[in-house]
């Protein structure tokens, strides 16, 4: 099975967060996007607001933890 770098990083980071194994993750993340009806709107849907916070739309990238600590360190350099 080949899974792109990207979801695999999404995955590891998702069951790291959630105290579960990736592929409790990855199964768990593959029935939902099997069982999912098109009640849920077009893709590329703007989001919703969330607590009052708009979130930007999805460029196509995962955020994880060893990214987001690289930009810090870059930032103080």
């Amino acid at each position: 099975m080949d899974i792109a770098d990207d979801v695999l990083t999404a995955a590891k980071e998702r069951a790291r967060r959630q105290k579960r194994s990736v592929g409790e993750i990855l199964s768990e993340l593959a029935r939902e996007g099997l069982t999912r009806r098109s009640r849920e709107g077009p893709v590329g849907k703007k989001p919703q607001s969330f607590y009052g916070f708009d979130p930007f739309p999805s460029r196509g990238v995962t955020v994880s933890n060893e990214l987001i600590d690289k930009l810090r360190e870059e930032d103080f350099e």
